[in-house]
């Protein structure tokens, strides 16, 4: 970010790939909200989602889609 004054060990266009990264977990694909009881139960979720997120890219790859990251019109 632009009003930080050191940049820090990691070049700006990573360190905002990394928190797209996370925002998405978070907030998209709600890990904020995750539910697990059990580490591997957070696993699972997690691994769930990120490959749904993936399918649902691929699909509006293939439909040409406008927007690719969209999960809304799989919101239901």
């Amino acid at each position: 970010r632009r009003d930080e004054d050191v940049p820090g060990i990691f070049p700006g266009w990573l360190r905002q790939r990394i928190e797209a990264v996370i925002w998405t977990l978070k907030n998209q694909l709600g890990l904020e909200r995750h539910a697990a009881r059990t580490q591997e139960g957070l696993w699972a979720r997690t691994c769930q989602r990120i490959l749904a997120l993936n399918a649902a890219i691929w699909h509006n790859w293939l439909i040409g889609a406008p927007v690719k990251r969209s999960l809304v019109a799989y919101d239901h």
